[in-house]
Formats: C-alpha cells, sequence, structure tokens
C-alpha cells in the first residue's frame, strides 16, 4: 500500500508541474538534444529499431527521431497531462509513436526494445528497491545486446530539482549501478543550460544489455 501512495505522490507532482509550466518554461528544455542524439546515433541503430524514452514527458527528442526516420517509437511518462502535450505538439505525427502513462520503477512491458533512453528520470530515484526495481526493468524490456543510455545529474549538477532532491552520480558510480546486467560502452559529461540561464551538469553513460546467463 505505502508503494502504491508513494506513486501515487509522485505522478500528482509531475501532473501539477506539467499543467502549471510551458514546454520552454521546464529547467530540462531542449530544443534539439544533442548529447542524446549523439549516443543514439553512435549506436547504429537502424530505423526499425524499438527505442523507449523513458520519462520522456513532451521532450523534443521524439520529434528528431521521426525527422531521421525512426517509425518504433516510444514515450514513457508518470505524468498523462506530459503526454497529452506532447500528442498535440506532434498533431498527425503523434500516431506513430506508443505513448505510455507509467512509472518506470514498476512498468511492465508488453514487448521487447531495441533501445531504453532515459535523461534525467533515473536520479530522481533515491530509494533502493526503486533503484533495483528500475534497473531489472531496464533489463528485462531489453533484448540480449540492447542499448540502454542513462543522463543523470553528475557529481557538480544540483541535488535538487523541479521541487524534489535528486541524485547525483560520477561515471564509476553510475555504471556500476547497471554493471549486473549491463556493460559499460562510453561515459561522458554534458553541460545543459536551463531557460533560466542555469548550467547543470550532467553525465551520460551508454550501455549494452548482457546476454541473460544459462542459470
Amino acid at each position: 500500500m505505502s508503494e502504491r501512495v508513494e506513486n501515487s505522490g509522485r505522478k500528482a507532482h509531475w501532473e501539477k508541474i506539467y499543467q502549471s509550466r510551458a514546454l520552454e518554461e521546464v529547467s530540462w528544455y531542449q530544443p534539439r538534444p544533442e548529447t542524446s542524439l549523439r549516443f543514439l546515433e553512435a549506436l547504429g541503430l537502424p530505423p526499425a529499431a524499438k527505442i523507449i524514452d523513458i520519462g520522456g514527458g513532451d521532450s523534443l527528442l521524439v520529434d528528431h527521431l521521426l525527422e531521421l526516420g525512426y517509425h518504433n517509437l516510444s514515450v514513457l511518462d508518470i505524468s498523462e497531462a506530459a503526454l497529452e502535450r506532447a500528442r498535440r505538439r506532434l498533431g498527425a505525427r503523434a500516431e506513430k509513436v506508443s505513448w505510455i502513462a507509467a512509472d518506470a520503477t514498476c512498468f511492465q512491458p508488453a514487448e521487447k526494445y531495441d533501445c531504453w533512453h532515459d535523461r534525467a528520470a533515473f536520479h530522481f530515484l533515491s530509494k533502493e528497491e526503486e533503484i533495483t526495481s528500475y534497473i531489472r526493468t531496464a533489463a528485462g524490456c531489453l533484448k540480449p545486446g540492447g542499448a540502454l543510455v542513462v543522463g543523470t545529474f553528475s557529481e557538480q549538477g544540483p541535488d535538487k530539482c523541479s521541487g524534489l532532491p535528486a541524485s547525483r552520480y560520477s561515471e564509476p558510480s553510475l555504471a556500476s549501478r547497471f554493471e549486473a546486467f549491463f556493460e559499460k560502452v562510453e561515459c561522458r559529461r554534458a553541460s545543459h543550460i536551463t531557460p533560466s540561464g542555469t548550467v547543470q551538469e550532467f553525465v551520460f553513460c551508454g550501455f549494452r544489455r548482457k546476454a541473460p546467463s544459462a542459470s
């Protein structure tokens, strides 16, 4: 019961954020998500690759992926308001995207993906059981060899965002979180300038899903 109440509170928080702030006002707004696009380009994913954007909200990543010819795209967010805003923005193109209103820590995917992308959702998880559940969910819904791209606040980043505490990671600490199921491919740092002009320091890591053990 307590987990359901907590998830409900988290959902209410993000619904309020998306109902009260315009796209260009939220701190994570990016006209072009360069770092994410560079990671996805480096993976060499074909246009038919199944890509899911975790905590994607009304991010513009899906717009750019559609323009690049990807056509098996899913966007997951806990906020239905965020997803509705993205659908309205895309208009007819929204029909090419699968929109999933769910909490990533208890998401039950109906299919396997080639790539799981998350910019700035994972770092809002602070409880060990939520982090473990998230990682197991990501591992479970990716094909063997599938790609995982995660971007979080770095050790120099803020410890709070949108009224919530945020965890900060170094490259080694972020990589170690996922090492049970994933092999690290690359980590890099990135600076994000918010609409208010504040600089937020991020660390991004790309991984490949290990083959499941035979045991």
